[in-house]
């Protein structure tokens, strides 16, 4: 028997990250029918995972989150237990080379020069995370940053913070002028629009280009199908 699939997102007050979730799980729909996809949120939004795990026998948890910071560390875990269940629970979404390319996407939609290698090699980029008090999680934005550039021919990429430690994303923006490249680029590392998104698009004046979030990118779609699948694997070899 298939479990479900049991997409649990942060939630937002504002109501285009709701929108943003119910797309994506379309997508996952999409690329696996038949599959049982439920969605429950950790705050602002409903129905929270009290609500949703009572009605499933078999699920797996598949967090939306791009990194192992404080929700997915302690909020996950903490709301199944006040729930009385024990789901296993899948990997976070980051790192991988399906976000590269979902990063790369976004990016290329705001100029599809940006696909060739001769743009890429003069274009700077901010990665633009929302920023975490956790320094492991800071260390693996930075991973990221540091993989994208190496992997994709940036002429660099700088990594800014819409929260907690620096840099911003302006400083950002001058250490790759300051590098060397002809033009800039910002790309919000984040899943769907909301406050912190909007705060670095309003940071980002001074670049050439600034990408859209994440979104229901159909990379995201694969990431998750392939997290869920993981979490299966493993639950299945310990049952065993």
């Amino acid at each position: 028997m298939t479990s479900t699939l049991l997409l649990v997102a942060h939630g937002s007050r504002d109501p285009r990250h709701a929108a943003t979730v119910a797309a994506l799980v379309a997508r996952v729909r999409a690329a696996r029918p038949g599959l049982e996809v439920a969605t429950a949120y950790l705050d602002h939004c409903a129905p929270r995972i009290p609500q949703v795990v009572g009605r499933l026998d078999d699920a797996v948890a598949v967090p939306l989150l791009l990194g192992r910071a404080y929700h997915a560390k302690h909020d996950i875990p903490a709301a199944l237990r006040s729930a009385g269940c024990a789901l296993p629970v899948a990997d976070v979404l980051g790192p991988s080379p399906l976000l590269l390319a979902a990063l790369d996407r976004r990016l290329a939609e705001t100029d599809p020069a940006l696909r060739g290698a001769a743009e890429r090699a003069r274009t700077g980029v901010v990665l633009a995370a929302a920023g975490s008090s956790d320094p492991t999680a800071d260390a693996a934005t930075r991973a990221v940053a540091a993989q994208w550039r190496r992997t994709r021919g940036w002429a660099a990429v700088e990594v800014a913070y819409a929260s907690a430690a620096g840099p911003r994303v302006p400083e950002a923006l001058a250490a790759l002028r300051a590098a060397g490249a002809e033009r800039t680029a910002v790309s919000p590392y984040l899943l769907a629009p909301g406050r912190l998104p909007d705060r670095i698009a309003g940071a980002a004046a001074g670049a050439d280009l600034l990408a859209p979030v994440l979104g229901a990118a159909p990379e995201l779609a694969a990431l998750l199908l392939r997290r869920y699948d993981e979490a299966r694997a493993t639950a299945g070899a310990l049952a065993a």
